[in-house]
């Protein structure tokens, strides 16, 4: 088990980036969080695995097809036993 927490820039507010988030989050089983910030950035935590944790920061570079994702930026955090994927 690995976390993730992600800040992802761009236009990444108001392309339904958190929503996809969460279902890709779900569909891979990863667990976490996902909200924007007041900068316009979005904040994610992932946890799970390393194969679908990995995958979740690939697609956080690219988003939703109305996003255009200029930076990510993940940095390592202890495991806290995080169970479903949540939009805050």
């Amino acid at each position: 088990m690995i976390r993730k927490r992600v800040l992802v820039s761009g236009r990444v507010q108001g392309v339904f980036f958190r929503d996809t988030c969460r279902r890709v989050a779900t569909e891979h089983g990863v667990a976490g969080w996902v909200r924007n910030l007041p900068d316009g950035r979005v904040e994610a935590v992932f946890e799970g695995a390393d194969e679908p944790v990995a995958a979740l920061l690939t697609w956080a570079g690219e988003g939703p097809a109305e996003a255009a994702v200029s930076g990510v930026e993940a940095l390592d955090e202890p495991v806290e036993g995080l169970r479903g994927f949540n939009i805050r």
